[in-house]
């Protein structure tokens, strides 16, 4: 396959752009709302574990994933400056922008990579390192150099790497995966397609003009708006496992039951949309599911550890315990 950023490099020496970097490009590049979302699920893991590790080791783990998710941002752009051009919501992005050049992007992000996974092998374990690096593994080469650009179900399958920090959070304090970590990677694994599909109906024009065969432009919008509301009962049931499992409990029961309740009903009103609506009522659906899913991912993350605190202190009872 043909490295896209070529054309990019390419385009930014004849324009005589590039060189013009300032430090808020470069962390820019680092992609840093996706990198938050990855430290706070891999602090969940490490928090709902049940032996978490020592605070410096927990601060040293988690810098490693911070890293760790900047890197697979930098090469992401690296590799997709081509159609970060074509789109609006990307287009003034530093490489496209051309204040940064292309090569520079790689070489940060690679460095960067073999930098977090050898850092986190030395403060926490090698199954949390070998974690970090399939996760970088994955989003870049599976999911960026491939699986975007080549099938609709790219980011069904390419969500398996935003699935996967509170695995190494859970690793990092117990050396080991369990059906709690992987409940943990199933939620996010299947909340990815119903939160990107909602942005993408909307921002269709965009993914269209760049050519990246995104679900609403191979299969049309009510293939889409359907598929969301099948993922959205798929993902209410892994919310419901979770809340049943040992890193569960009360407070993460009743959450799961008012935030699917908020999510059911958000998904069915995108499902149940017509192309013959206005396109500004359309779209309103769309982007509450949009806001509403980042709220929905941080409250169902957020009780884990608060809930491993009070069975720590207080001898707070699992969901099992109860019944």
């Amino acid at each position: 396959m043909a490295n896209p950023a070529v054309e990019m490099e390419r385009i930014g020496a004849a324009s005589g752009k590039g060189g013009d970097a300032e430090l808020g490009d470069y962390l820019q590049l680092l992609k840093p709302r996706v990198m938050s979302l990855s430290i706070f699920t891999a602090f969940a893991g490490m928090a709902a574990a049940p032996h978490p590790p020592h605070p410096v080791v927990a601060f040293a783990a988690l810098l490693c994933v911070a890293v760790g998710a900047g890197a697979s941002g930098a090469l992401n752009m690296w590799w997709d400056a081509d159609i970060d051009a074509h789109m609006d919501r990307t287009r003034r992005r530093p490489i496209p922008a051309g204040r940064v050049q292309a090569e520079e992007a790689r070489s940060l992000g690679l460095v960067l990579a073999v930098l977090s996974v050898a850092m986190l092998a030395v403060f926490a374990n090698p199954l949390a390192a070998g974690l970090l690096a399939f996760t970088i593994f994955f989003y870049v080469v599976i999911y960026s150099m491939w699986l975007k650009r080549a099938t609709p179900q790219n980011i069904v399958i390419g969500g398996a790497a935003g699935a996967l920090p509170p695995m190494v959070g859970w690793a990092v304090s117990t050396g080991s995966v369990s059906v709690e970590s992987l409940l943990m990677f199933l939620l996010i694994f299947l909340w990815t397609p119903p939160h990107f599909w909602a942005l993408a109906l909307w921002r269709r024009p965009d993914y269209a003009a760049a050519g990246v065969p995104m679900m609403p432009v191979t299969a049309g919008e009510p293939h889409t708006r359907r598929l969301i509301w099948i993922y959205a009962l798929l993902l209410a049931a892994a919310s419901l496992a979770l809340a049943f499992s040992e890193v569960g409990g009360p407070l993460s029961l009743a959450a799961a039951l008012l935030l699917n309740a908020r999510f059911l009903i958000d998904s069915r009103r995108v499902a149940r949309r017509s192309t013959a609506d206005s396109e500004a009522d359309r779209y309103a659906a769309e982007k509450r599911l949009f806001g509403f899913s980042l709220i929905y991912l941080f409250a169902i993350f957020a009780l884990l550890p608060i809930e491993a605190a009070l069975r720590s202190v207080w001898g707070w009872p699992t969901i099992g315990a109860l019944i």
